[in-house]
């Protein structure tokens, strides 16, 4: 197997994180409050967990839209999951504001302003004290 970027480091600056998953602040100076919940496991796919795991990889992702909800109240949050160039089951948590660089696109689309949207220089730290995942105790059993 070829080195993977989500095994090997970190992928963003740790907000929460238990044995099964972990939230991080990415990267993505036009995008701040732009989470990825990532599966500390190397697995591809969400088919390929047990549904109990399928849950709670779910539920952290929702937390995490709560969280920049909260935090940032955005005009919408993007949720996706695609893997195509690190095939390693992680979300993309976006929240989406109407000036932003690329709204009302994807973030990958088509850019139409040069200026990100402006954010709290105590943004990761606000983020951490908001994210709230529920305990299960099922991260251990994963």
């Amino acid at each position: 197997m070829t080195a993977c970027p989500l095994c090997d480091t970190q992928g963003g600056k740790v907000l929460w994180q238990d044995d099964f998953c972990r939230v991080v602040l990415a990267d993505e100076p036009d995008y701040p409050g732009f989470l990825r919940v990532i599966l500390n496991a190397h697995v591809k796919e969400m088919s390929d967990l047990h549904p109990a795991e399928q849950r709670r990889l779910l539920e952290v992702v929702l937390a995490a839209e709560s969280a920049l909800r909260e935090v940032m109240a955005p005009d919408k949050v993007n949720l996706a999951s695609l893997g195509n160039v690190v095939p390693h089951l992680h979300w993309h948590v976006i929240p989406r504001f109407a000036d932003d660089p690329h709204f009302p696109d994807p973030v990958w689309g088509a850019r139409h302003r040069d200026t990100p949207h402006g954010a709290p220089a105590d943004l990761d730290a606000l983020l951490a004290a908001a994210l709230h995942p529920p305990e299960t105790g099922r991260g251990s059993e994963c």
